[in-house]
């Protein structure tokens, strides 16, 4: 599995414009082959963090370059965006666990 840390800060007044462009992409991301899984988190300081989850590098690949996300990963540079970070980890262990209802 393959886990993006997507940290961002928003400039401020774009919110209206952001919030449709992150629906989209957030649905267009789960049509993708080999989309697990994304939940992004809004710290109190404004930082924005979305984890995404890919099943291979080939199918974030495909995500990386899908037209629409493109479009939408140089709008965030121009416009929506005061900074950003990612990082693209693999996953070399991991364990789950929930209780039993």
């Amino acid at each position: 599995m393959i886990v993006t840390v997507f940290r961002t800060r928003l400039n401020p007044g774009v919110q209206d414009e952001y919030g449709p462009v992150a629906t989209h992409m957030s649905e267009l991301a789960q049509k993708m082959p080999g989309y697990i899984s994304h939940k992004g988190f809004v710290a109190e300081d404004g930082e924005r963090v979305t984890v995404v989850e890919f099943e291979s590098e080939e199918a974030l690949e495909g995500w990386r370059f899908h037209p629409e996300h493109v479009k939408a990963k140089r709008a965030g540079i121009q416009s929506f965006y005061s900074e950003y970070k990612f990082q693209i980890c693999s996953v070399l262990r991991g364990r789950s666990w929930s209780a039993k209802a």
